[in-house]
């Protein structure tokens, strides 16, 4: 018996563009509905949305079962002890938030990794080894694994380079949101300043061969943000698509809006 093949991670280093869906309610019924829609990847939200450890692991397991969307675990911050719980329920792509400098990045790297490379705790019988089938899981789990970085400070924007030398992070998902905000544009996350310096950050990890990310629910944006280099992009979430589907209805049926 073998580990998943991490699809999503096979498709960025083949040069394809991963377009995901963010999945917010931390509910497997809605993962599973959104993961047989065809997109690439759905994102499981721990660090804004409801979810804990064990929402998640059903998330994964309705990710599963709904299609061939591969689950992207944003993990609530960069803590070995969460990271390694993460890992052992068998997410294999990961989202750290938060991270500033190359040092950050590193306590990352090392928290996905056993001994002798890193820290991450042993457990002999993990979902993420099929509940020990998988006898050799530790040996060969790196090879399916993909670890993001978000950075979303000036700090951050600063050390991309050096963030980007450090073996075993495979990619960056820029948080425009919390990036907005540190800039000085609080809920302005499509202010022409902060795209400048999304664009920009996108072309410097991409010459530095890593991945770029970012979430967007602006269709014209998206679009440029993919012809900037993005090459992970969400475009849309769950919470999203109830919120404006039903939004809609009520205009076209009672002619008022709550907006």
């Amino acid at each position: 018996m073998s580990i998943p093949v991490n699809t999503f991670k096979r498709g960025i280093l083949q040069g394809q563009v991963q377009i995901g869906l963010w999945s917010q309610l931390g509910n497997p019924i809605s993962v599973e509905m959104i993961a047989g829609s065809g997109v690439d990847w759905i994102g499981l939200d721990a660090e804004h949305g409801p979810s804990e450890l064990v929402d998640v692991y059903y998330q994964l397991q309705a990710c599963a079962a709904g299609g061939n969307a591969h689950p992207v675990v944003r993990v609530p911050w960069n803590d070995r002890v969460l990271i390694k719980q993460y890992l052992d329920i068998g997410a294999q792509t990961l989202v750290v938030p938060q991270v500033e400098t190359a040092g950050q990045a590193r306590e990352v790297v090392w928290a996905t990794r056993y001994t002798p490379r890193g820290g991450r705790g042993y457990c002999g019988a993990p979902r993420a080894s099929k509940f020990g089938r998988v006898k050799d899981y530790p040996f060969v789990y790196e090879q399916e694994l993909c670890v993001l970085i978000q950075p979303e400070t000036a700090v951050a924007l600063k050390n991309l380079e050096e963030m980007a030398a450090v073996d075993g992070i495979d990619g960056f998902f820029f948080g425009p949101g919390d990036l907005a905000a540190d800039l000085g544009y609080l809920h302005q996350a499509t202010h022409a300043d902060v795209v400048k310096e999304l664009v920009s950050g996108a072309k410097r990890v991409r010459a530095a061969g890593k991945a770029a990310g970012i979430i967007c629910m602006n269709e014209a944006l998206t679009r440029q943000y993919i012809e900037a280099g993005f090459n992970i992009v969400a475009v849309g979430s769950d919470q999203s698509i109830l919120t404006r589907g039903a939004d809609e209805l009520a205009v076209k049926f009672k002619g008022a809006s709550n907006k």
